[in-house]
């Protein structure tokens, strides 16, 4: 019999996963054409041409030991040399290969962060709505997730509310921007407010207080956004990186963490870093793929193509009526739901073959996330669905 821990993930196992096998089923029924999957971040756009380059160059000319083989875990010091100089002359910084580790992905690097810091019982602070799998996270090392509740009209970080949700407990802050389900890009004004309010509250409890971004769509910003970069704002923070969106290979599981080697028990925290990265069966970031990252740090996919599928799904729902914040960044819509039970809109959306998530999933009931990484012509075809949609709950 499984743990009972188990037992819980999975009887509340991912609706997002749940969702993407639904839309198999419903390809075979009516034809991959006449379906509309909008459930799943899963890059449609293809990677730079230099990912396949530096692969063959690689696999040609590099000795199997260094490409296969095992290395510290933090990583190969020159591809972790190669990721700080990168980030010191984009963001003005100072960081050395010491504060890298090369990760799993986001994912991975965030349970690394979490084996390291937290005691049973820490409390992790999030802002809803929130990627869901934060929970489990938390939850694999015994924490304790704590949601302040959003402001709908902006998807900001409600500061007022976090000043009553930290307490003597409080670990650890997770922010994500670009966000995942809303597009929205936290902006410096609420970077600067969320620093202060931490330090505010580290020196009211006498204790360290941990700001972790999580950046899987750092690069995916449209119009001349900026995402600010949190390590010049905060001393005791962390970010987790993946390459996952930036160079369309989520299945190659690739990504850092880059630590301020200015928080509080630095020299602990990266040694602890390490050998979480053991010990909870990653071992190492894979191999070949570091170096892979290590020849493309200057490459990233064109955003443009997810720029144009977002103002036309964008425009198409606001003129049926939807409401909606335009997304600044990722490839998600996060409009309201004609009803209270998004539940119940996503399983009407199904009557016209269309897939999307409820909002509940990411902590904000009322809401649905569309997943705009697909193509171009899969959008035009699906207008006419959405109208269906729009119409049957008399819609504008």
């Amino acid at each position: 019999m499984i743990s009972n821990k188990m037992k819980i993930l999975v009887a509340n196992s991912s609706v997002i996963r749940a969702m993407f096998e639904e839309g198999k089923k419903l390809a075979d029924m009516y034809g991959e054409e006449n379906v509309f999957d909008f459930s799943l971040g899963n890059p449609n756009v293809a990677p730079p041409e230099d990912i396949k380059t530096s692969i063959k160059r690689i696999l040609d000319t590099e000795s199997p030991n260094v490409i296969h083989g095992y290395m510290n875990n933090s990583g190969y010091p020159d591809v972790r040399n190669k990721i700080a100089d990168f980030i010191n002359k984009k963001y003005n910084l100072n960081l050395s290969l010491d504060s890298i580790v090369m990760t799993c992905g986001a994912a991975g690097g965030l349970n690394i962060i979490f084996k390291t810091l937290l005691n049973p019982g820490d409390e992790v602070i999030v802002f809803a709505p929130f990627f869901g799998e934060y929970k489990n996270y938390v939850n694999n090392f015994d924490g304790e997730l704590v949601v302040v509740p959003p402001d709908v009209d902006t998807f900001e970080p409600n500061i007022e509310i976090l000043k009553d949700k930290i307490t003597r407990k409080t670990k650890a802050v997770i922010i994500n921007s670009p966000n995942n389900p809303t597009g929205v890009v936290y902006s410096e004004k609420a970077i600067k407010e969320l620093a202060k309010v931490l330090n505010e509250k580290e020196k009211e409890f006498g204790n360290s207080i941990y700001l972790i971004s999580d950046e899987p769509y750092r690069e995916i910003a449209y119009d001349g956004v900026e995402v600010p970069y949190i390590l010049k704002y905060y001393k005791n923070s962390f970010i987790g990186y993946s390459y996952s969106k930036s160079l369309s290979i989520p299945g190659e599981r690739i990504g850092y963490i880059v630590a301020n080697p200015n928080m509080d028990g630095y020299e602990d925290i990266m040694q602890a870093l390490n050998v979480a990265n053991r010990i909870l069966g990653f071992v190492n970031a894979p191999s070949l793929f570091q170096r892979v990252i290590a020849d493309c740090l200057d490459s990233e996919v064109d955003v443009n193509i997810y720029k144009k599928n977002r103002d036309l799904l964008y425009n198409h729902l606001i003129n049926l009526g939807f409401k909606c914040i335009k997304p600044k960044g990722a490839f998600y819509l996060f409009p309201r739901t004609p009803i209270e039970d998004d539940k119940k809109f996503c399983e009407d959306a199904k009557k016209f073959n269309l897939l999307l998530v409820p909002g509940s999933t990411f902590g904000c009931p009322g809401h649905v996330r569309l997943s705009y990484c697909v193509s171009y012509e899969k959008i035009q075809k699906s207008l006419p669905a959405f109208e269906k949609l729009a119409q049957l709950y008399n819609m504008k």
